[in-house]
């Protein structure tokens, strides 16, 4: 098959599944396009910040998309150019790999999968098996993991919950989801956004109708004097900001408590990864502060699998109802998860797993400092991820060309609305500790190869 250098695949018909992931429905959808010949080799794919809004979804998703691509060997990016296709035909693709042919996973999102529970979630769910109504859940959960949750949420994270202010999600997207066309039904029209902030939670807010409105994020969280007047509703991850890992200073925290209470407002607040804090004992939660007013969001999504379809939210009376719509999780799900939680199985996975993220973490950090230097860090000791920085970092050439040697990283640029500093995002959660070290020595060559500085 020739190869096309100047044809730019940029009007492809997608079609996305309504349900599943998105970044995978799209690497699905890519994959079978490249495959069929619709998309010929050496065409290039749309840039993310074009293909975004063109499939209604966020930046992250497409390039999460490519980088899996690139991955299998479908696409390639190279510095300063396009991500174009390089699979021709029946021949199968070949992989850019590092030297030793593995995929390496910088990307944040996930924790480790090798590590989770198998045999403890396996009682658990023979026992649900054995013993839950097999019929439809209640609309708002489990009795049993409703009273489950409460409790630990009240004794980890210091929140104000009983069972009837426990809600059963899918995760905390279907809980944002739910809770954001309430919002719009009793008449909000916009929300505020942590800016940088998760993507996937901006699209699921415009989709229920509600404008994201982006509000400034320093070292000290959300700029809560930059809340808008129009708007009565605010997202946000106060514990552990994602991306920038800042956490929610005291004095924003009493602001945004007064603001809510000012406005007749909501707080969502997103607990994405508050379990994973190294450095001392977690924040408590801001529910706490002000039942009334706060929407606690969470799920085992971080730390356990997302395959673990279970997610919560604890909220005042007059969003319950909104919270309880929707499909329900899994009862066989709902009632393991009780049962694992119950037994204390959960907190010793939750001890193990804070003692395993810690030591990556220090040893990326270690890595990226011996590798390229004047590499400094952001956030606290938190997580599942790390920011960085050096002079000289050219963030979206380094990460395409790390993507092309099958290293997949994500920038700053990813999560942000308005444009800031350069940084990359890089996940630790899901590689094994000795792929660090190989994996930092990627970004390192790919660095010195950009031309851009010293590495």
């Amino acid at each position: 098959m020739p190869v096309s250098r100047t044809n730019l695949a940029w009007e492809t018909l997608l079609e996305l599944p309504a349900r599943g992931p998105r970044h995978v429905a799209l690497a699905s959808a890519l994959r079978s396009a490249i495959r069929s010949g619709r998309v010929p080799a050496g065409a290039a794919l749309p840039p993310s910040r074009l293909l975004a809004p063109a499939l209604g979804c966020s930046r992250w998703v497409v390039t999460q998309a490519y980088a899996q691509l690139a991955t299998e060997g479908y696409v390639e990016g190279r510095t300063g150019s396009a991500t174009r296709v390089r699979y021709q035909g029946s021949q199968p693709p070949t992989v850019p790999m590092t030297p030793d042919k593995k995929p390496l996973d910088l990307a944040p999102g996930l924790p480790d999968l090798r590590f989770f529970p198998r045999r403890q979630w396996a009682d658990a769910l023979s026992a649900a098996a054995a013993t839950a109504d097999l019929g439809y859940p209640p609309p708002d959960g489990l009795p049993e993991l409703r009273t489950v949750l409460a409790e630990y949420l009240n004794r980890s994270r210091g929140a104000a919950a009983d069972p009837s202010s426990v809600v059963i999600c899918n995760g905390i997207r279907d809980a944002v989801g739910r809770l954001c066309r309430g919002l719009f039904a009793a008449g909000h029209r916009a929300i505020a956004v942590e800016d940088p902030g998760w993507g996937a939670l901006r699209a699921v807010a415009a989709d229920a109708g509600l404008r994201p409105w982006p509000v400034p994020v320093d070292s000290d969280g959300l700029r809560v004097a930059e809340l808008p007047s129009p708007v009565r509703a605010v997202l946000l991850s106060p514990a552990h900001q994602f991306p920038t890992g800042a956490v929610l200073s005291p004095a924003r925290r009493a602001a945004l408590i007064d603001w809510a209470r000012s406005v007749d407002g909501v707080i969502v607040e997103d607990e994405y990864d508050s379990e994973f804090r190294y450095d001392r004992k977690p924040v408590g939660c801001l529910q706490g502060l002000d039942p009334s007013r706060v929407v606690l969001v969470g799920s085992a999504h971080k730390t356990l699998a997302p395959a673990v379809g279970v997610g919560w939210a604890v909220a005042p009376p007059q969003w319950r109802t909104a919270l309880a719509t929707g499909a329900p999780a899994s009862p066989i799900d709902q009632a393991a998860f009780a049962g694992f939680v119950a037994a204390g199985r959960y907190d010793r996975h939750l001890h193990r797993a804070r003692q395993r993220y810690r030591a990556r973490r220090d040893l990326l950090i270690a890595s990226l400092r011996e590798s390229l230097p004047g590499c400094t860090t952001q956030g606290v000791a938190a997580g599942l991820h790390v920011v960085c920085s050096w002079p000289g970092l050219d963030e979206g050439a380094l990460a395409a060309a790390a993507r092309s040697a099958g290293v997949a990283v994500m920038t700053l640029a990813d999560y942000r609305v308005a444009p800031g500093p350069p940084g990359l995002v890089l996940g630790y959660g899901n590689i094994g500790d000795a792929a660090v070290p190989r994996a930092v020595s990627v970004l390192a060559r790919g660095h010195r190869e950009s031309g851009s500085g010293p590495a």
